[in-house]
């Protein structure tokens, strides 16, 4: 991806651990790498269809003065998400903050904090059989887009299924979303949670009703293997009430393990039936 850079982008700001820090304020020295495509501006000499390196420098210097916080950490956080959510074509940024008299008793230069933020792509499946099934699932579309940093692309239509593991139970009305989120995998599986708490979900019995059910599929083309959270979902390539909506909106996501698409992975779960 294409790139335009600011460099030590001076700024007077209150930020630091120490009380006087946020009473007398100091220098800070910014840098940032803005990951985009320059390709359309390049070949149209239009700014719009770029981003603007002096604007986005006035947004630097602006959200500094106005906000404190004690950590460099959570100002080069707070900074990076800011403007990910609001600079048009940003896809990702690398963000320095440097502190030229940083307290430390000691002779340097300067002490720094840089960090690497930005969009992912997430495919997530719904499911509901109890009471109001189209209720739920549109509250946990609605609940999604209305999560910061996250952005609900497509979705697709609803579908009724039959159950899944224990058939004891009443129809499914099953469905996928695209999402665009800023978050970690770990910190959106804590928002799909919430969102099925807000759903009164109670998880009595596995794969047994439930008001609200929300999986992550797929994460950009992550592979992550952990206790709580598997990445892609492990059994979405036997799910065809997964599959099925997942091509509507996404047919030729590639699975990164199998690498195989959606739409190739239905085909062959409907031969093996």
């Amino acid at each position: 991806m294409d790139q335009i850079h600011i460099k030590n982008l001076e700024v007077f700001a209150k930020h630091g651990v120490f009380p006087e820090e946020n009473v007398l304020g100091q220098k800070f020295l910014i840098s940032a790498v803005l990951y985009t495509s320059t390709r359309e501006a390049g070949q149209t000499d239009d700014l719009t269809k770029s981003i603007h390196y002096g604007e986005v420098s006035h947004f630097i210097r602006r959200f500094l003065e106005e906000h404190t916080y004690q950590l460099l950490e959570t100002a080069a956080e707070k900074l990076a998400e800011e403007l990910l959510l609001t600079v048009e074509r940003l896809e990702r940024i690398r963000l320095e903050l440097k502190k030229p008299w940083a307290p430390v008793g000691l002779p340097l230069e300067t002490v720094s904090v840089e960090i690497e933020r930005g969009w992912h792509t997430v495919y997530i499946a719904l499911g509901s059989n109890m009471g109001d099934k189209k209720a739920y699932l549109d509250l946990g579309v609605e609940g999604l887009n209305k999560t910061r940093g996250c952005r609900v692309l497509a979705v697709s239509d609803y579908l009724l299924t039959e159950p899944y593991g224990v058939k004891d139970q009443d129809e499914f009305l099953n469905g996928a979303l695209k999402l665009r989120t800023l978050l970690t995998p770990g910190e959106l599986l804590n928002r799909l949670h919430q969102l099925e708490q807000e759903a009164k979900r109670e998880r009595i019995i596995r794969w047994g009703p439930r008001t609200l059910d929300l999986d992550i599929l797929l994460y950009d083309d992550w592979i992550l293997d952990q206790e709580e959270l598997h990445i892609p979902h492990i059994e979405m390539h036997k799910r065809d009430f997964v599959l099925e909506p997942l091509c509507q909106i996404a047919p030729y996501v590639r699975h990164p393990i199998y690498q195989r698409t959606a739409l190739e992975l239905l085909e062959a779960l409907k031969e093996q039936k």
